[in-house]
Parts: C-alpha cells; structure tokens; sequence
C-alpha cells in the first residue's frame, strides 16, 4: 500500500473561541496536484501551517510521507517546500543570493549548493536575471523566485499558498507553466490553495472544498462539475459558499491587498 504523500485526520484547530479549522480529514496522492479550495477565512492556511509544522496539531493527526507532524517535526521539514502567501524573498538581495540563504537555511550540503541554487533558477527561467536585486524583478519573476527558493532543497512536497495571487493573467500562467513542469520532471507532490477557479479546474488532479472550516465536497474537478450538476468548478464553489466567497476578517483582507500591492 502507498503512503499518502499527505493525511488528515480529525485536525481541529482554534484562535480563542474562533474554531478556524474543524474535523478536517483529508488525503494527498503522491505525485498528485492537490487544490485546496476556499474562500478567506475557511481554513486552508491553517490547514497548511498545521502540515508544513508552523502550526501545532493540537487535536487529529498529520502525516506527511508517514512522518507524524507532531512527533517528527523536523523530518517533515525536511521533506517539505513552502511558498507562502505574504512575499519571502530579500528585495536587497540578488535573485541567487535569496535562493543561496535557502540552500543554507535548509540545510542542502555544501558542496551541492552552487549547483543547486543555478540548476532551480534555471528550471524558472530566471538565470539571465540572476545576479539582479530582487527589487527589480516582477511579481510574476518574483514568484518564480520563491518557487526556485523551496525548491532548493529537492523537497517531496511542494505546498504553495495562493502563488498567483494579485498576478497578470500572462504571469500567472507562467507560473503555473513552472509547477506543472517541475511535478512532471520530479514526480513531486503539490499541494496548493488558490481563489482561482479556473486555474484548479485546469492544472489539479483532485481539490477540496473548504468552508467555515469543514471539507465540503472532495473528488476531481470533473466529478464535482458532475455531482453538483454544475458547468464548471466556479459553480461547484458558489454552491457551497454563496454569496460568503470573500471573507475572513480584516487582517486577512489587509494581507491579501499588500501582496497583491507588493507584485505589482
């Protein structure tokens, strides 16, 4: 039997009487694209700080690759990339540089990190720009350079927190043109929440609907179109959500305009 690439199981999760995350159970195929789906404040991020160990597990389990999040902490980390949604690289650095400190910070040999810092620049086209601050690029090259920064350390797992958001459509291609690329060449799993509809419906192998911190529906974008006699994965959302698809509070608003702001 294959070991899931990621398992839930029963995770619970509150801020004070605010219950964020309750009783999710879910399962990641290896090699899989797996789309959490949401509006603000259903969940996801939680969900991804518990697997990625930003977060405690303080009620269910998390697996990654058979890993207990709660008891091995640090060889889920290591088995891990994360691009989270708030911006992470060093606009005052150069582009290899940022990408160097990651190669650092998590611990890839020495002897492998030249080679590693150019061979995932590369694989995001962004050698030729390089050796430039990271202040100068775009917000879709900006992207692709925190792609390039978790991919450093070859992770099995790949987990990407809304990467396209506030991108030009052209941007956001390319950047899911990369993703799909890498998972194609390494067979790595890829587990990533977008307000993107479409953009599920196209690149996902399977996606989950969270709302008001529960799993509402699970299952291809195909087979949930299906079930719910919808034409597309945006119907499939509305149905679950209504008119509740932009919530969350304040501080996740604020976060989501200053990164929007931020990629230009």
């Amino acid at each position: 039997m294959t070991t899931p690439a990621v398992r839930v199981e029963g995770v619970r999760y509150s801020f004070g009487e605010h219950v964020a995350v309750d009783g999710v159970d879910l399962t990641v195929h290896p090699g899989e694209i797996f789309g959490l789906l949401g509006p603000n404040g259903a969940g996801k991020t939680t969900t991804i700080r518990m697997i990625t160990t930003l977060l405690p597990v303080r009620t269910g389990m998390v697996e990654v690759f058979g890993r207990n999040v709660r008891k091995q902490t640090m060889a889920v980390r290591r088995l891990v990339g994360y691009v989270p949604q708030a911006l992470s690289a060093d606009a005052a650095l150069t582009g290899r540089e940022n990408v160097a400190l990651f190669a650092r910070l998590f611990d890839v040999p020495r002897r492998q990190r030249k080679d590693r810092t150019a061979e995932v620049l590369d694989s995001m086209r962004l050698t030729d720009a390089a050796d430039r601050a990271a202040g100068t690029y775009s917000g879709g090259m900006l992207r692709r350079l925190e792609l390039a920064q978790a991919l450093v350390s070859n992770p099995r797992l790949l987990i990407l927190d809304e990467p396209t958001i506030g991108l030009d459509p052209v941007a956001r291609t390319t950047v899911w043109e990369r993703i799909a690329q890498v998972r194609r060449d390494t067979g790595m799993t890829v587990l990533v929440t977008t307000h993107y509809m479409e953009e599920a419906e196209q690149y996902c192998d399977r996606v989950a609907l969270m709302h008001q911190g529960k799993v509402r529906a699970l299952g291809t974008p195909a087979e949930l179109a299906t079930g719910f006699d919808a034409d597309n994965l945006d119907e499939v959302f509305r149905q679950f959500t209504g008119d509740d698809v932009i919530t969350g509070g304040f501080r996740s608003v604020r976060t989501t305009r200053r990164t929007a702001q931020r990629l230009g």
